[in-house]
């Protein structure tokens, strides 16, 4: 299983605490490099706390749609600049009845070109990540994004983009009922546990998503740059088979 997410035959220290690595070269979307021009404070800088510090503790903004009428509504979206500048919505993909939901944060070049998520370099390592676990795209998997829309030159999404997308994600969330979450990067993270925190900080441990059990780990952009990150990876894909096996004991 190590050899598909080429772990072997690389070692690496495990005595390196995971938070000293910066969070901020994580990176993004199929590869792409870190937005690291200074974003104005009403955006990205403020948090996802400062701007809406009460959706957490909510249910889900998005009516009680279909699966049809959601991805309607969401091909149709123009709460805010993203649509404007992408190819087409990015919706989702896999089993919609599946146990293992896996989010990232947004598409890239690849996904707005394909309409579908992690496709490109950072999808196959995906895939390799799933199959390390006897998992696979489509089958009782199912991926999707916070953000449906590319954000322009490959950035990250600012606050108030995944404050206005969130409830699409949400409410897929509910129709798939998944039974347990895996957050790809600190973007899904945040969003999701509705606080802004370090990634290092997050990883390790089981969260809660309204009962769901929510597990953190890298995002396959950030891990394609930083490849000693995989075998911190693996130890979190093994507490998802851990968490998930316990599950269906």
């Amino acid at each position: 299983m190590l050899r598909e997410l080429n772990l072997y035959p690389l070692w690496v220290r495990r005595d390196v605490p995971v938070a000293a690595v910066p969070i901020k070269e994580e990176g993004r979307l199929d590869g792409g490099e870190a937005d690291t021009r200074q974003a104005k404070p009403s955006e990205a800088a403020m948090g996802i706390e400062a701007l809406n510090p009460s959706y957490v503790a909510e249910a889900p903004t998005v009516p009680a749609l279909s699966w049809p009428e959601l991805k309607q509504q969401v091909r149709d979206c123009t709460a805010c600049s993203l649509r404007a500048g992408c190819m087409q919505t990015v919706f989702g993909v896999g089993d919609e009845n599946a146990d293992w939901l896996f989010v990232g944060e947004g598409p890239g070049e690849d996904e707005d070109a394909q309409g579908e998520p992690f496709v490109g370099p950072s999808g196959k390592l995906l895939d390799n990540m799933l199959a390390a676990i006897k998992l696979k795209r489509g089958s009782n998997v199912y991926i999707a994004n916070v953000i449906k829309c590319h954000p322009p030159e490959n950035r990250t999404p600012h606050v108030d983009e995944i404050v206005r997308c969130l409830p699409y994600l949400q409410r897929q969330i509910a129709l798939v009922k998944p039974k347990l979450i895996v957050a790809l990067g600190k973007i899904a993270a945040t969003a999701l546990l509705g606080k802004e925190a370090t990634l290092g900080s997050l990883r390790g441990t089981l969260h809660d998503y309204y009962g769901v059990p929510l597990i953190i780990t890298y995002h396959p952009a950030y891990l394609l740059r930083m490849p000693a990150e995989k075998a911190h990876a693996w130890d979190d894909l093994r507490l998802a088979m851990d968490a998930m096996q316990k599950l269906t004991d």
